[in-house]
């Protein structure tokens, strides 16, 4: 098992004996500056390497730059939609509009069962409040 960490620990997986993952790639070569003639060969432009920038996740490593790149966007667009997304999905009602909802329908069943109107005219009984006369509203434009 010690021989197993050993190689491990040694391996270009856990170069260094960190925790992070590091990648182990090629030396780079510093890029030319000099100008190329327009009718060099043809080999020396496929075997010289594009440009990098980073993403600033790894500067030193285009790969460990990528993957990181790509799992912590990958990472943060999971966790925004589907966690987010559950979330809202499942949060409770907090006005209870659902419940008001099931009570209405359960109330007009129950009042269709026993013949009643399904809505009361006297819902509040009218002697405990006083309506203005006719005399007292005047010209008042009442809308129902």
């Amino acid at each position: 098992m010690a021989a197993l960490l050993a190689r491990l620990r040694n391996s270009c997986i856990f170069k260094g004996g960190s925790s992070i993952i590091r990648y182990e790639t090629k030396e780079r070569h510093p890029l030319s500056t000099s100008l190329r003639k327009v009718g060099s060969s043809s080999e020396s432009t496929s075997t010289e390497k594009k440009s990098w920038v980073s993403y600033g996740f790894n500067r030193k490593d285009e790969f460990a730059d990528r993957v990181g790149m790509h799992m912590t966007f990958f990472c943060a667009i999971t966790m925004v939609f589907i966690v987010g997304g559950t979330i809202i999905a499942y949060w409770p009602d907090p006005k209870l509009r659902d419940w008001a909802i099931r009570e209405a329908h359960l109330q007009l069943r129950r009042r269709e069962e026993l013949g009643l109107p399904l809505i009361d005219a006297n819902l509040v009984d009218p002697s405990k409040f006083e309506l203005p006369t006719d005399e007292e509203l005047g010209d008042i434009e009442i809308i129902i």
